[in-house]
């Protein structure tokens, strides 16, 4: 059975650097999968993505010795039992504010004794060269936890979170951070006022011994928060790195102004 790398790296300390994949797309989904990436998470938070479309996606990644993770629209037991049995190697889970929160996910993505995860399925095995036996007793070790900070309340529970076993890093979502950072009268935080948040979700990772990292939409934003401490950082997405490439050429032919289509 193969192993994942990624998880691997980050419990040596590494920086792992991925991507987000949004458009459900297999040709561009096989195209990156063949690059250097650790991993690719496949957004099915926020994307129109269906499970047959998921499926065929984590196996062009596995196939081409990639690693496929999964955001999971909500961390309950149903959603990431489905996305690992349709053979992503982990979960990236939104909206993690409690610990009750935390440990339903974790629960859902380990086998008995471990956690409550329910036993079928051929997908998954597949997708690490195994088979269902061999899945069935190692998948515990391979498959990913990863649990996004995303609010002022997740991280004042940081602690707590951040030292279950089981969390394998954690990830800030920064738009929807700054977004539940907003005061009662709507005033946005300041770019310090953020910043410090940040850097309390690192201060809190490196203290409990979990890996952490964010989303960011360049290489020096990523090194930065690389030389930070941070480990799991998703460069963009696919469909940034189209509409942003799209943008340039036309405003190098003297189309129009490039206009944001796309946050991500």
């Amino acid at each position: 059975m193969r192993t994942n790398p990624a998880k691997r790296a980050l419990r040596e300390g590494q920086p792992t650097f991925g991507t987000w994949l949004s458009l459900g797309d297999l040709f561009a989904t096989r195209i990156l999968a063949r690059m250097n990436f650790a991993w690719l998470t496949l957004d099915m938070e926020h994307s129109a993505i269906d499970w047959s479309q998921a499926a065929m996606i984590f196996a062009a990644i596995s196939d081409a010795g990639g690693v496929p993770l999964a955001r999971v629209p909500k961390g309950n037991h149903d959603y990431i039992k489905r996305v690992l049995d349709a053979g992503a190697w982990g979960i990236v889970v939104p909206m993690v504010d409690t610990v009750e929160q935390a440990k339903t996910a974790i629960a859902a993505a380990k086998y008995p004794p471990t956690g409550n995860r329910s036993l079928g399925g051929g997908m998954h095995s597949m997708n690490f060269d195994a088979t269902g036996g061999e899945y069935f007793q190692r998948a515990n070790d391979e498959i990913m936890v990863v649990l996004q900070t995303e609010s002022p309340r997740g991280v004042e529970n940081a602690e707590a979170i951040y030292s279950l076993p089981g969390v394998d890093a954690i990830f800030i979502g920064p738009v929807d951070l700054r977004a539940q950072m907003r005061k009662p009268d709507g005033t946005e935080a300041t770019d310090d006022e953020f910043e410090a948040m940040i850097q309390r979700v690192i201060a809190t990772g490196k203290k409990t011994g979990t890996p952490t990292g964010m989303h960011v939409m360049d290489p020096d934003t990523a090194m930065k928060r690389a030389e930070q401490g941070m480990q799991f950082i998703a460069v963009a997405s696919e469909l940034r790195m189209l509409s942003q490439k799209a943008g340039e050429m036309l405003q190098a032919l003297g189309v129009g102004d490039r206009k944001e289509i796309v946050k991500y």
